[in-house]
């Protein structure tokens, strides 16, 4: 079903937006209206990818479109930044290369109908990763965004991925790198009387240690998908290895159980001031969480009070914001935003703070829903768009590589 396109975009041009790499769909916006495909999924699947190109080229078909702009991803090694810049190149259209979090920030603007010339909102994405403007890996972002730009206000305290796409599959990795970073690493694990430290007292550490001096195959990030990993091999919830995207943070906010996020005791992060933005800091998170497991306290405790805090440590960082500029609009999205306890109570401790709060309604807020931003950005810019825009059919964002492999999940 055609989605209808928020006040002020019904002229642009029809633009193909081509999606994410994961939990993947398309967009085909024209004639004042948004048409995503189906849920295709995961593109790194040969099986998909094959799905993919034969939905896309069904869809142009049907609806008979005829593209002017295309929309993609940041990340260079995505298929379909690929496939986008081929065929931009190939029928001389212009290509918008679109941030990641900006466009789940406006697929949830476009989600909840708001005008194009309506001011700036905080826009809260948080995710696993995507490529940011400085090379390095977000997920932990807030920023101040419309349709057409945005700026990075505040973010969580990045910390390096230790093997890189291994450590998404391995939670441990994530747990490690935290206690590392905060210098809460035990100096012999093995003799720090918590299992969690027993248990990491048997992995390769000193190979994770030769990685981040050499900066090989470590990526930083602000992750907090990579987060929400780290805190459940603390809990003990899993360590190891996961068998499904997410696993890890989806059975931490089961450990929650019964527990009332209202009441339980929050483990906030530290708001820090790091050059023109805030940083949300989990030291002072994590040492409570350990003083929590040394006084045996119930882990359903402990993983309401991550979660709480976090909420808080958000909503605090968003007054902030609205210190220094007239900001009463909150948007809510990233595939964090999926854990249905920390979105109920992070929106309601939002508006008890005087906020105006936008949370998808028709589309998921994680990357099934990130083409129809893609797309209302690119249109969006079309309508108004720069000097240097009107003199090139290709953005000027640079293509960008990092010293270590960039994971792509």
């Amino acid at each position: 079903q055609p989605l209808p396109l928020p006040e002020g975009l019904d002229e642009a041009a029809p633009v193909l937006a081509c999606g994410a790499e994961m939990k993947n769909s398309f967009c085909l916006l024209q004639d004042g209206q948004a048409t995503l495909s189906q849920y295709i999924g995961d593109l790194k699947q040969a099986s998909a990818w094959d799905d993919y190109c034969r939905q896309l080229e069904r869809y142009l078909r049907l609806w008979r479109f005829r593209p002017r702009l295309i929309a993609i991803d940041a990340h260079p090694q995505y298929l379909t930044s690929q496939l986008g810049r081929e065929r931009a190149a190939r029928d001389g259209l212009r290509l918008e290369v679109v941030q990641h979090h900006h466009a789940h920030i406006a697929a949830c603007l476009a989600d909840n109908q708001r005008p194009l010339q309506a001011p700036p909102v905080i826009g809260i994405a948080l995710d696993g990763l995507g490529l940011g403007d400085d090379g390095s890996l977000w997920g932990g972002e807030l920023l101040i965004a419309d349709y057409r730009g945005y700026h990075r206000a505040a973010q969580l305290r990045p910390v390096p991925l230790p093997g890189g796409a291994q450590a998404m599959r391995e939670p441990w990795r994530n747990l490690w790198a935290q206690l590392h970073v905060h210098g809460l690493m035990p100096a012999d694990p093995a003799r720090a009387g918590l299992p969690v430290f027993d248990d990491l007292a048997g992995r390769p550490l000193h190979s994770l240690e030769a990685m981040l001096r050499a900066n090989v195959n470590s990526p930083l990030s602000s992750s907090c998908g990579r987060l929400f990993d780290a805190v459940a091999a603390l809990l003990g919830i899993r360590s190891d290895r996961i068998s499904y995207e997410g696993q890890a943070a989806i059975e931490l906010e089961q450990a929650i159980g019964d527990t009332d996020l209202e009441k339980a005791m929050p483990y906030p992060p530290a708001l820090r001031q790091a050059g023109d933005r805030l940083l949300l800091d989990p030291e002072p998170m994590w040492q409570a969480l350990l003083d929590g497991l040394r006084r045996r306290t119930p882990v359903s405790e402990l993983a309401a009070g991550f979660h709480a805090g976090l909420a808080l440590g958000l909503v605090e960082a968003c007054c902030r914001l609205r210190q220094r500029q007239p900001l009463d609009c909150v948007a809510l999205s990233g595939g964090v935003m999926q854990n249905a306890r920390l979105l109920a109570f992070l929106e309601s401790r939002l508006r008890a703070a005087g906020f105006e709060v936008l949370t998808h309604q028709q589309l998921p807020a994680n990357d099934g829903g990130l083409s129809l931003g893609q797309a209302v950005i690119a249109a969006a810019r079309s309508l108004n768009p720069s000097e240097e825009e009107q003199t090139s059919c290709v953005s000027a964002f640079p293509d960008r590589s990092a010293p270590s492999p960039i994971p792509k999940d």
